[in-house]
């Protein structure tokens, strides 16, 4: 779909440009890391020894503690996806030297996370052979497409996300992966270090279930792009960067959302401003649901945080 700019009553076409040169792309990146995906920076062109002879682009830490491997193209190639399952197993049998790289770049507020490594591929485009590569391998490789514009924007959208659904599944209905992933979206949980979203909801009273499951439910169905995180102590809802996270307890359950409590108070009498405070999860505005009145406050600030993180 082409991009507009309004002016006045008219709608003008916005054309594509290219960045200069891949290097340029990944400077662009590396410096507004945060941003783009809410990583911290750890390290750029970082070698992976004389044996290995390869050198992973960027590596960054998520804001869930997860090492992040990136891999740049400027043109659509699959060459990008070998390149990140090659870092990709490189890096399960190297945490001593990701940990030093990081405490390196961070200091002590490096607290690593390895139940899960997130590999990001950005590329202009894919080619299916790189969708079926990635789904066929099994592999956490994140495949990212990119667009810059002559006004100055860019525009970064997720195409696809292996390791969710397997072949079995994908040979289903147009035997599409993309498609089929899509429309299993709300059925199914990606379990990540070995947790799921079923295993966050064990011994729960029965009305705590309902409105886990109803919370669940808003949100995967708010953009199939957002991906369900399930972790040790609560469960990650994000698209570039964790939107909510949501903590079930045996009497309520706890939101913490991505926005400023300074500007987005919250519903009042059930939110709580965490700027100050340590928790589980991440997100500054803390908000307690009991009830399926609570949750009923509670959507307009998930839709809120959803849109200041970037649809």
């Amino acid at each position: 779909m082409p991009l507009f700019e309004i002016k006045g009553h008219e709608a003008v076409p916005v054309s594509q440009v290219e960045f200069p040169s891949e290097k340029v792309l990944q400077s662009f990146v590396e410096k507004n890391l945060k941003a783009i995906f809410n990583c911290s920076f750890v390290a750029s062109e970082f070698k992976t020894g004389a044996v290995h002879a390869g050198r992973i682009d960027t590596l960054g830490l998520s804001e869930d503690g997860n090492p992040v491997i990136i891999e740049y193209k400027k043109v659509a190639s699959g060459e990008v996806v070998l390149q990140g399952l090659y870092y990709l197993s490189w890096l399960k049998d190297h945490h001593g030297d990701f940990e030093l790289a990081a405490q390196k770049a961070l200091g002590g507020k490096a607290s690593i996370d390895w139940s899960e490594i997130r590999v990001i591929c950005l590329a202009p485009s894919y080619k299916k052979f790189d969708q079926h590569a990635v789904q066929a391998m099994g592999a956490n490789i994140e495949l990212w497409t990119y667009r810059l514009y002559s006004n100055e924007a860019i525009l970064f959208e997720e195409a696809f996300r292996g390791g969710q659904v397997s072949l079995q599944e994908a040979a289903l209905g147009d035997k599409n992966p993309v498609m089929v992933e899509a429309g299993k979206k709300a059925a199914l949980t990606k379990a990540q270090g070995g947790w799921t979203f079923d295993q966050h909801l064990d011994g729960r009273p029965d009305a705590i279930k309902s409105l886990a499951l109803a919370a669940q439910e808003f949100i995967l169905t708010l953009d199939p792009a957002i991906e369900e995180a399930p972790k040790k102590l609560y469960v990650a809802y994000r698209t570039t960067q964790n939107i909510v996270c949501m903590e079930v307890q045996k009497q309520k359950i706890l939101f913490f959302l991505k926005l400023d409590p300074g500007k987005e108070p919250g519903p009042p009498g059930i939110s709580r401003d965490m700027r100050d405070i340590g928790h589980f999860g991440t997100g500054d505005l803390e908000v307690t649901v009991k009830s399926d009145a609570d949750l009923e406050q509670l959507k307009p600030y998930i839709q809120k945080a959803y849109d200041q993180v970037g649809a």
